[in-house]
C-alpha cells in the first residue's frame, strides 16, 4: 500500500474528526453508512505474522499497528482495521499468482471458515485505544473446476486476503451465513458503531438499516452487537 489521504466528498468548511486508516474502497463503503464525515489516509506497515500468532492477536495488532502509524491533529480518532481469512491452522494471504489462487479456492470449497476481523479506534486528544475483534463462520458453496477457473481469470482474486471477495456479483462464494457479512468484506460495522459510542460519537444514520440494504443480506447478528456496552 501506498500512503496518503483522499479527501470524501464533505463540505470543505467541515473538518472530519475521523479518519480511516486504510484505502480499500469496501471499508470507505461501509464506513461511510454511519453519515459521520471522515479523511482517508492508507497505513503502510508490515503485515507479517510473528511465530504462532493466533489469528485473532495478528488482526488486533495489525488494525492498532496502522492506527498508530497515521499522523493526526489532537482532535481526531483513526480507525484501523485489518482482515484475515483463516482455514484450520493456516491464515491465508494473498495468492502469488493464478496457481495459488486456485489452489486456495480448492482448499476453501465446500468447507467452512473462519474471518477474523481486527479493528482499533484511537483517540489522540488523550491515547484512549479501543479495539475489538469479530470472527465470522463463512460456508464456501462447492464450487466447480470451471467456476474456480474462470473466477481466477478476471483476476479479482489476486488482490485479496484469502483469495476472494464475498461481494462478487458472479461468483458468489458463499451460499448462506449467520454471522456478520460486513466483517468479511473487512469493517465490521456495528462493532465500530459501538466502539464510537463508548468514545461519546454518536452516528447520523440507522447503522443497521443501511448496512443491510447496501449488502442485500437480513443480519442476524447486530442487535446482539449493539445491546452490548
Amino acid at each position: 500500500m501506498t500512503e496518503g489521504a483522499v479527501l470524501e466528498s464533505f463540505s470543505v468548511t467541515e473538518t472530519p474528526t475521523l479518519i480511516l486508516a486504510s484505502n480499500s474502497p469496501r471499508r470507505r463503503q461501509l464506513l461511510a453508512l454511519t453519515g459521520l464525515p471522515f479523511t482517508v489516509s492508507a497505513a503502510d506497515v508490515d503485515e507479517s505474522q510473528f511465530a504462532n500468532e493466533k489469528p485473532g492477536d495478528y488482526v488486533l495488532r495489525l488494525a492498532e499497528k496502522k492506527a498508530r502509524a497515521i499522523q493526526a491533529g489532537p482532535d481526531q480518532i483513526i480507525l484501523g482495521s485489518d482482515t484475515t481469512v483463516v482455514d484450520g491452522m493456516d491464515i491465508l494471504g494473498k495468492p502469488a499468482d493464478d496457481m495459488e489462487a486456485v489452489s486456495m479456492l480448492s482448499q476453501l470449497r465446500g468447507r467452512t471458515h473462519q474471518v477474523y476481523t481486527g479493528v482499533a479506534l484511537l483517540r489522540m486528544s488523550d491515547g484512549l485505544l479501543l479495539k475489538d475483534l469479530c470472527v465470522t463462520n463463512v460456508p464456501m458453496r462447492d464450487h466447480s473446476d470451471e467456476e474456480i477457473h474462470a473466477y481466477v481469470a478476471t483476476g479479482d482474486p489476486l488482490d485479496k486476503a484469502g483469495v476472494y471477495a464475498i461481494q462478487h456479483p458472479e461468483f458468489h462464494p458463499v451460499g448462506s451465513m449467520s454471522g456478520c457479512y460486513a466483517s468479511v468484506m473487512g469493517l465490521p460495522l456495528c462493532h465500530v458503531t459501538r466502539m464510537l459510542r463508548n468514545m461519546g460519537i454518536d452516528t447520523n444514520a440507522d447503522v443497521p438499516a443501511g448496512c443491510q440494504q447496501l449488502l442485500e443480506y437480513d443480519c442476524p447478528v447486530y442487535e446482539t452487537i449493539l445491546g452490548k456496552s
